[in-house]
């Protein structure tokens, strides 16, 4: 809890990285408009894959500093040696990832689902999907951000490893925003999510610690 206190107040003490995903969750969405035309029903068939792929984009800017910041003033060595379980280390990090990054990507949805016209009966489950959607890549990022930490163009690689492994989020999030767009219950599509998300939940975090110990 200290640590995920300590994650919290340097995150607001330096909001840039927040600032910056939300603005590229919403520059992202503006550009569907300008790329596929203002056809109202053109946009509100894409809008479901636009609002996930665009928030989870947006979720990974700040990841390669998860763990980055910490090892270059050695905070990282010191966490390490205090002898809490280094699983812990890693939850802790990933919920400041999803509080400090997702819960803002949450926020702007409803003005990411204006620009796509979204119907209004799908927004409830777009801004539930996120959620579920968001929570699920700041756990597989935290293991990526782990397992990248030192390696050359870390960077580069950390999209590459935790992208391919997104992609169920990404179909079950866009069908429950679709099937909640056509009248139906997102909830199949939101349990499946959520299944997912208790999956990541204790993995994720020993993975990160296994690669945090190798380090």
């Amino acid at each position: 809890m200290a640590l995920l206190a300590r994650d919290l107040r340097l995150a607001l003490r330096h909001p840039t990285e927040t600032l910056a995903a939300v603005m590229f969750f919403v520059l992202v969405a503006a550009l569907f408009p300008f790329g596929v035309g203002p056809a109202p029903e053109i946009l509100a068939r894409l809008a479901p894959g636009a609002l996930l792929a665009s928030a989870l984009l947006a979720a990974l800017l700040p990841l390669d500093r998860l763990f980055g910041a910490d090892a270059e003033d050695g905070s990282l060595d010191l966490l390490l040696l205090s002898g809490l379980p280094r699983a812990g280390i890693a939850l802790a990090k990933a919920l400041a990832h999803w509080i400090t990054t997702g819960l803002p990507l949450i926020a702007a949805t409803p003005i990411a689902c204006a620009m796509l016209n979204l119907p209004v009966t799908a927004w409830g489950a777009a801004l539930a999907a996120l959620a579920l959607a968001t929570a699920f890549l700041s756990l597989l990022g935290t293991a990526g951000a782990a397992l990248t930490l030192g390696a050359r163009r870390g960077g580069l690689l950390l999209p590459l490893l935790v992208l391919p492994l997104a992609i169920p989020a990404v179909i079950f999030g866009a069908a429950a925003i679709e099937a909640a767009g056509a009248g139906l219950s997102p909830s199949p599509f939101l349990l499946l999510l959520g299944a997912g998300l208790s999956l990541a939940l204790p993995l994720a975090p020993i993975a990160a610690g296994a690669a945090l110990g190798e380090d």
